[in-house]
């Protein structure tokens, strides 16, 4: 088996195709010259159709359900050509039932899993539930996920200035209800596309105040429209399995969940000192979790001793030797709270050059639930011609995680 660092490549004639979803490699060849986008777009579809099937995505599903899996990919692609990657569609022509995988001792699949973790409100079982099997007695649930995942990248410079900031966000929804009722989902009423002639100082959004304003969006084919630039509406007929209901896009500056500061200066001959302080700049009633701070160190790093503040709990602290790189890592982070780290080093040569051209710059990993930056929000979600003793369970869930978070030193 070859293994390939880009997604697409050429042996001896043969094309290699693969995508890498929830730790799995989704794989196709051909011979043929043929669009890679079209092959990965195709290979992306086929991880969320066997998904939808499995309910859970890792490798001890596929192992278990091998004959529905094959039995979907037989659909999927026929001679070679695709047919449908459409999960309601493919339900006329699958008859192998899931095999179910003990959710509870599963590890967390995605940003969407951050809500299994028992909180009342928010059931994880959007992630681990399969749209083919019903509940045990043959039961079917009736409910609807609405998740608005949001994935930011921001810059700041070595005075803490924004220099860049961006959001990527998507209105994911998973629909079990039955009889495939009319869904009505309300956006804010300032929401407004475009920048409309707005100066890109216009920092409104910072304040928490002012409207919404997305630089553009795009809908699935399944969203009507008609009503959307009268009331901010978004009407459909959702699909079975998980499909993104709206994708947008925002470069207008939004204030940051976390601000950081770094520092590194000379401590002495051959040793220097780190200090890096976290500031998280949200409301105290939230709380974010799986925080990774990272930042490179000069090649001539030889050692690392580490320096927590008093009374921390849930922090790690590790020197990567093989890539000089100084991890830190926190369990969570409550809103308004204040964070620091100091780290010794030791070198194995004097710098002759300017230390902070040798090290960071500082980056940050995190997940921030029931938080998003933009401010987005779904009002209301309306289930329209179901009748009055019906009442489905609605489920709507924020998220936000770093894409690329980087303070330079």
């Amino acid at each position: 088996m070859l293994l390939m660092q880009s997604l697409v490549n050429n042996v001896d004639g043969v094309n290699y195709f693969h995508v890498k979803v929830a730790g799995l490699l989704f794989a196709a060849t051909t011979r043929v010259n043929v669009s890679p986008s079209l092959v990965l777009e195709l290979l992306q579809r086929i991880a969320r159709v066997v998904k939808d099937y499995l309910g859970v995505l890792n490798e001890d599903s596929l192992r278990k359900n091998f004959v529905l899996v094959y039995e979907l990919l037989d659909e999927v692609i026929d001679f070679g050509y695709v047919q449908t990657t459409s999960t309601e569609v493919l339900k006329s022509s699958i008859f192998n039932e899931p095999i179910m995988v003990d959710a509870g001792r599963l590890p967390p699949l995605g940003p969407a899993a951050i809500f299994m973790q028992g909180s009342k409100r928010m059931p994880g079982t959007a992630v681990t539930k399969s749209v083919v099997a019903n509940e045990p007695g043959g039961r079917k649930r009736e409910e609807i996920f609405v998740d608005i995942i949001e994935k930011i990248s921001v810059t700041f410079s070595s005075s803490g200035y924004i220099l860049t900031s961006e959001i990527d966000g998507t209105i994911q929804m998973k629909s079990y209800l039955t009889g495939n009722p009319e869904i009505r989902l309300a956006l804010n009423d300032d929401l407004s596309i475009g920048r409309s002639g707005r100066s890109i100082y216009d920092y409104n959004s910072s304040s928490g105040s002012g409207p919404v304003v997305l630089d553009d969006c795009n809908f699935h084919e399944s969203v009507h429209l008609d009503s959307f630039d009268i009331d901010r509406t978004l009407t459909l007929i959702p699909p079975d399995g998980e499909f993104p209901v709206m994708n947008y896009r925002m470069t207008q500056e939004f204030k940051p969940p976390f601000r950081i500061n770094a520092l590194i200066e000379e401590a002495g001959p051959l040793k220097a000192e780190v200090i890096i302080k976290v500031f998280a700049e949200f409301a105290s009633s939230v709380i974010a979790n799986t925080i990774l701070v990272q930042m490179p160190l000069p090649t001539y790093t030889t050692r690392v001793s580490f320096e927590l503040e008093p009374g921390a709990v849930g922090n790690t602290t590790d020197y990567k030797e093989a890539n000089k790189r100084l991890e830190w890592g926190l369990k969570k982070i409550v809103g308004g709270s204040e964070h620091t780290l100091r780290a010794k080093l030791t070198f194995s040569q004097q710098s002759h050059a300017n230390i902070t051209k040798e090290a960071g710059p500082v980056s940050m990993t995190f997940t921030i639930p029931m938080y998003n930056a933009s401010r987005l929000q779904v009002k209301y979600l309306q289930i329209v011609k179901k009748l009055k003793t019906d009442n489905p369970y609605r489920w709507v869930r924020y998220v936000t995680q770093a894409n690329s978070y980087v303070a330079r030193l």
